[in-house]
């Protein structure tokens, strides 16, 4: 940490693909929550790779997750509407259409540090969703009022644009910034003008499908072009991606950032999805 100045350590999961994306993550945090001041997942996949269902959001939370974000398919599944005007740790995309349900930034509080987070999605060869840039900056700013600490899951397609994004965030003052929805995490983690960045955080399931997902069905998708359902791959291993940073709690100043990654054999249980 260099001097005395209090920080605060984030943990910041990629994207969770179905049941091996849930597991996963259900023992990582198991072993290291205590490590942990806050942690962030990406849960848009995690109910058999496609939204969330309320089941799945709960078991997620007593896992040890304080806050989900999430990105263009969190509308998959239908139950979504019965539930995420109470889902109190769960975010969608901030820049979707004014009266879209739920919301796209809280404000946390965990052991009397406030933690702003904000879930965005990404325009290029994505949804058709509001622009995200002046939305943003406007969010970052009320958040700074209260706090110092701005936290960014950018749900985005194409690198250019993650860089470019997280780059003015960074100018506006965020604390961290964490790209995701490629599945492939990157090896660029730096800190850019005091804040945490990663093009993208990675994955959290199978290791032996296609970004999480079954291959036969992928390559079959890819050779014919007639679409078929997917199904989330089934492996004898598992992935772990995340991120770890850590923040002034006086500041919102990132002062370290790492990756991680990790894989285990696949053991689980039998769960419904």
């Amino acid at each position: 940490m260099g001097d005395d100045k209090k920080t605060i350590k984030i943990l910041f999961f990629g994207d969770l693909v179905g049941k091996p994306g849930r597991f996963v993550l259900r023992d990582f945090l198991a072993e290291k929550v205590s490590e942990y001041d806050f942690v962030i997942a990406n849960v848009e996949n995690a109910s058999h790779g496609f939204g969330l269902t309320e089941k799945n959001y709960n078991d997620i939370s007593d896992y040890g997750v304080d806050c989900m974000t999430s990105g263009n398919h969190i509308w998959d599944k239908r139950e979504i509407f019965n539930y995420i005007e109470n889902a109190d740790k769960l975010l969608r995309p901030i820049n979707y259409p004014k009266g879209s349900h739920g919301v796209g930034s809280r404000i946390f509080e965990k052991n009397g540090i406030k933690i702003g987070v904000i879930s965005v999605l990404g325009r290029v060869f994505m949804n058709l969703v509001d622009s995200q840039w002046e939305m943003v900056r406007d969010e970052i700013q009320k958040i700074k009022e209260i706090t110092p600490i701005v936290v960014i899951d950018f749900h985005a397609e194409a690198t250019a644009e993650k860089i470019c994004f997280g780059r003015f965030c960074s100018e506006l003052g965020a604390s961290a910034f964490f790209g995701t929805h490629t599945h492939v995490q990157t090896a660029d983690e730096s800190i850019i003008n005091n804040m945490g960045y990663i093009t993208d955080a990675g994955f959290c399931g199978s290791s032996d499908g296609v970004i999480g997902m079954d291959y036969k069905t992928s390559l079959s998708r890819f050779l014919t072009s007639i679409p078929e359902r997917y199904d989330v791959a089934d492996s004898d291993t598992v992935q772990l991606n995340a991120v770890e940073v850590e923040i002034e709690t006086e500041t919102g100043y990132a002062v370290a950032i790492k990756r991680i990654f990790c894989s285990r054999n696949n053991k689980e249980e039998e769960e419904s999805q």
